[in-house]
């Protein structure tokens, strides 16, 4: 497994952010001789913290801190946490400070041959992806941003109800944290105590019948600030307000641990394989619901998902499939 490092306009400002990571008022004087510059300097350095929806607070007398603190990715951190049959898997494990999108970046490597077993984490996003054009608020640290770029041969009638089975995989790495009341939203949302935890978003290139390429995008709150918060426009929740004080790193290395041998095995087991485990965590099981498609919407009871992920809708006495692709899915009023 290779690590490596994305440049960014952050990247001159890591320095001083290992500094101030472990939330303690740091001088501007003893900031200046770590970092080997002037206090000018250096406070140059921190009015730029702003611009990234850092709260740096002015300590009178003190010096500056960032409340809290900040649990930083960590190459050596997380390939250290991982499990030797994921480490084999993984080809090359990217952190980056600041990047548009995760999926963009992996999709590009894809088309240039070289993204398979590729898995890249990113401490900001500043176009992050949702499903359906939405945009995936992802400010600094403050959630776990990570894509995985993957191959298979086979066509992409084989990735039937991946995004399900991701979802699984997710909800296992949370329970090794006893992060509690984790649902799943048909096709691609975890979700805790009714709000949105963490989504999915799989995007595809390559030779649709035969060999595909597939990045897995995942978008999971960890810690998310006022300013930032607001900019979300559905119900959500993060990690710190169920379970408080997760290693960004150790959890970063438990998704890896089960989406890699998912992602290697899929092609073999299909959803079958993780159906079960979905259909106990389902946020919607038996509750009436609204399926919505660009021009069309359906009213229903859900009452689970088929062998390929397809959601089961009980309506006017029928059972009625739906797959993923533009259809939206809320509680009925």
């Amino acid at each position: 497994m290779q690590s490596s490092s994305s440049n960014s306009p952050l990247e001159s400002l890591r320095p001083v952010l290992n500094l101030l990571a472990d939330g303690e008022v740091h001088s501007g004087e003893s900031l200046g001789a770590a970092l080997g510059v002037s206090r000018a300097a250096v406070w140059k350095q921190l009015q730029k913290l702003e611009r990234y929806g850092l709260a740096l607070e002015s300590v009178k007398g003190r010096g500056y801190r960032l409340p809290g603190g900040l649990n930083l990715l960590s190459g050596e951190a997380i390939g250290t946490a991982l499990d030797p049959a994921a480490r084999e898997l993984l080809r090359e494990l990217i952190l980056c400070d600041e990047v548009d999108s995760t999926n963009g970046q992996l999709l590009l490597r894809m088309e240039e041959g070289c993204g398979h077993g590729v898995a890249m984490f990113a401490e900001r996003q500043t176009a992050g992806r949702g499903r359906r054009g939405r945009t995936w608020v992802s400010p600094f640290s403050g959630g776990i941003n990570l894509s995985i770029g993957w191959q298979f041969n086979g066509g992409v009638q084989l990735l039937e109800g991946l995004s399900l089975a991701v979802g699984v995989a997710l909800a296992r790495a949370l329970a090794e944290f006893e992060v509690p009341d984790i649902r799943l939203k048909w096709p691609n949302d975890v979700w805790c105590r009714e709000r949105k935890l963490a989504g999915v978003l799989l995007e595809l290139s390559g030779d649709l019948t035969d060999r595909c390429a597939v990045v897995v995008g995942i978008g999971l709150n960890v810690g998310l600030r006022g300013d930032s918060a607001a900019a979300i426009d559905q119900p959500w929740i993060d990690l710190q307000s169920v379970r408080a004080g997760i290693d960004r790193n150790r959890l970063a290395a438990s998704m890896l641990n089960h989406l890699l041998p998912l992602l290697r095995d899929y092609p073999e087991c299909g959803f079958g394989a993780y159906r079960e485990a979905w259909l106990a965590l389902d946020q919607f099981a038996g509750r009436p619901v609204r399926l919505q498609s660009a021009n069309q919407a359906w009213t229903g009871t859900a009452v689970g998902v088929d062998m390929s992920g397809a959601l089961i809708l009980e309506a006017d006495g029928e059972h009625k499939l739906f797959h993923g692709g533009e259809v939206s899915l809320r509680e009925a009023p």
